[in-house]
């Protein structure tokens, strides 16, 4: 458990213990009544009541000396469980450690922020123990490092190429080991530390305890604590089907090109106190970073290219309260614990149920309640709701919050700002009456709303593709729907099946095999210009993703392309015209120039010409024209359909081989042989 707060163990959750013989199954105690006597007065000191599920389990003492496998969801109190748990391995029946030498314990985590933190929380849960603690983490200095495990110190929390590094050298001695901890491990795996996390764990003692903790347990977790557990306990922690309890899921269609603008009104209109955006790239991170700088959000970024010393600048932002909103990708953000975390935004999808799952759980922890919101383009809805079903989580789509609906929370929540609610002190008190003799109220009261809104981030006019696209695909007869959904259904739902004789003869045509329509021609489009034609391989296949992405753009968008030899034009929407073509002045890496045009003129439709054997400039396929002095030859040896025959009777043409060098070498050698 990371945050300072009190735990309630709440109903809702069970904890379950695998029944097989390798997994017997135990009865739990529920209370911190066997915590070591050292870390119950750290839990008191810091207002821990009772354990939550995941801690009950970790600390029975029916587990003592065991190793586990724990599963169990994010902000559920691991930390603190394994902490717990390992409290007797290390102390004993003494009341603190003795004097450091080698390491004791080592807590692996996947990323620098992780491993920070479990740091941090791990420091106040043993500091009535005496326990020195050090980190083993990339970016920070590796010697100042090994001078602090060369001191002594009785854990060492790390990730895994820098312990991998650390014992490689010889700075890292683990052969007084007593416990290991993998924490995160399902993404440790995910992230492609197997061959560190191997190598670190062969280099330990077989007689260590092994406690692994994830939040989902995939075949390669299973397979790790198979090869490097010993009679393992395994223990899976759930809450509520459906999900975290404590996490509101919500999903919002949005167009492809006012993905940003709807995170932007999703961060105005919920106005959470700290709030994480979710990007697959670093890229992508960056972009959306600045989109929010630039609208007045006070935000970070946390990506991977980040030094060391940046990004704790940037989590400490958010933890001082500097900053609101986060923008990070996927691995930057793995196990960080922001406070007061209360919303989520997925601009990008999760790449799998499991991913979805970690990044939902940085909020709705502690007890805390939280929201997680999905913003999908309607090209991309049948991969979300499949996510979401893979997730056992059922939403309704509904649409992002609009410019008006943000404006009517604004005006409520002016009446609770502490600009009104808080008491008036006395010489606030006495400019208000100098103000009063020389402004009406009205003009005051409208003074005080223009003051509240220029210190909000403007919103943006969006609009809703939902009910369009939802009523095309279920009035269009030739939309077959999504297979998927067809096989979801449930045998009552499905319709029953007729007896051959009722169903009569089979149709001839089907309205649903019709060919499709042409795409009716834009109306009132604009053009633009591409610098690459046939020439260079232009095809619509891969100039139609080209456009979309560096426009910003739906195909819906998209009007006629004509590609020519050295140029393409293509019709843009005019409701998209003047967005696209700011978009497109971005630069790009594949220095593709987009250029406004007036469209292709007459002389870009004229066929290309060639050139005749007279030099004439002939138009289309080029006409034969026979030459004065050609002779036709047919003889014995002509075979095939060659039209150009080399020899002496050939008075149309000259001997391309004596016109070779060689051949005029080897002609020359013959005649000086006969002479």
């Amino acid at each position: 458990m990371r945050p300072s707060c009190n735990f309630i163990m709440r109903p809702r959750h069970t904890v379950t213990l695998a029944r097989c013989p390798s997994f017997p199954t135990v009865r739990l105690s529920v209370s911190f009544a066997s915590v070591h006597p050292a870390l119950a007065r750290a839990l008191s000191e810091r207002g821990y009541l009772e354990p939550t599920p995941v801690q009950a389990a970790c600390t029975a003492p029916e587990l003592a000396n065991r190793d586990i496998l724990v599963s169990a969801q994010t902000g559920s109190g691991k930390t603190v469980a394994f902490g717990l748990a390992m409290a007797g391995d290390l102390l004993g029946e003494n009341e603190r450690f003795g004097r450091a030498s080698a390491p004791q314990a080592l807590v692996i985590a996947p990323t620098r922020e992780l491993a920070l933190q479990v740091e941090r929380e791990l420091a106040w849960l043993y500091e009535p123990a005496g326990a020195r603690i050090a980190t083993c983490v990339g970016g920070m200095d590796a010697r100042r490092e090994r001078r602090r495990l060369e001191d002594g110190v009785h854990i060492v929390v790390g990730t895994p190429g820098r312990l991998r590094d650390h014992l490689e050298r010889g700075g890292l001695d683990l052969s007084a080991l007593d416990v290991v901890v993998l924490d995160e491990a399902d993404e440790m795996l995910d992230m492609g530390f197997r061959e560190d996390l191997e190598f670190i764990l062969d280099a330990m003692p077989k007689s260590r305890r092994t406690l692994m903790f994830s939040a989902t347990l995939p075949k390669g977790i299973v397979g790790l604590a198979q090869n490097y557990q010993n009679n393992a306990q395994r223990i899976a922690v759930k809450g509520a089907a459906g999900g975290h309890a404590d996490i509101e899921h919500r999903a919002y269609r949005a167009r492809a090109n006012e993905i940003e603008f709807a995170v932007v009104n999703l961060l105005r209109y919920f106005d959470a106190r700290t709030a994480i955006v979710f990007m697959n790239t670093r890229e992508a991170a960056r972009h959306c970073h600045a989109t929010l700088t630039e609208r007045g959000f006070s935000s970070v970024l946390l990506s991977g290219e980040l030094s060391q010393h940046e990004r704790n600048q940037s989590m400490q932002a958010l933890r001082d309260g500097r900053a609101r909103v986060c923008v990070a990708t996927d691995v930057a953000a793995r196990g960080i614990d922001l406070p007061d975390l209360g919303l989520v935004i997925h601009a990008d999808l999760p790449h799998d149920a499991e991913a979805f799952q970690h990044r939902s759980g940085r909020t709705g922890r502690a007890g805390r309640k939280g929201i997680s919101a999905i913003v999908c383009s309607t090209s991309r809805r049948y991969k979300a709701e499949r996510l979401l079903r893979d997730a056992n989580i059922s939403l309704q789509w509904q649409a992002p919050p609009t410019a008006e609906d943000i404006r009517e929370l604004d005006e409520a929540r002016l009446l609770n700002d502490p600009l009104i609610t808080e008491p008036m002190a006395d010489e606030d008190r006495a400019m208000a009456r100098t103000l009063m003799n020389e402004k009406t109220a009205e003009e005051l009261a409208a003074a005080l709303v223009r003051v509240y809104r220029a210190r909000l981030p403007a919103v943006e006019d969006i609009s809703d593709p939902g009910e369009i696209n939802e009523r095309r695909r279920r009035d269009d007869p030739r939309d077959r729907g999504n297979p998927r959904d067809k096989k979801s259904r449930s045998r009552d739902e499905r319709p029953e099946r007729k007896d051959f004789k009722e169903r009569g003869p089979r149709r001839e045509f089907d309205e649903r095999e019709a060919p499709r329509p042409k795409r009716p021609r834009m109306e009132g489009g604009v053009w633009f210009k591409l610098d690459l034609g046939r020439t260079k391989n232009a095809d619509p296949k891969w100039l139609v993703p080209l456009i979309c992405r560096r426009g910003d753009i739906s195909k819906a968008d998209l009007g006629s392309i004509k590609i020519f030899d050295r140029e393409t034009f293509f019709e843009v929407s005019a409701d998209a015209a003047e967005s696209f073509a700011l978009a497109a002045k971005r630069p790009d890496p594949e220095n593709i120039r987009i250029a406004p045009s007036s469209g292709p003129s007459e002389a870009s439709f004229e066929p290309r010409r060639k050139d005749n054997r007279d030099g004439e400039r002939s138009e289309g396929k080029r006409p034969f024209k026979e030459r004065d002095g050609a002779k036709k030859f047919k003889g014995e040896g002509f075979k095939g359909k060659s039209k150009d025959f080399k020899g002496k009777d050939f008075a149309g043409k000259r001997d391309k081989s004596e016109a070779h060098p060689a051949a005029r070498r080897i002609k020359k050698n013959e005649k000086k042989r006969d002479s």
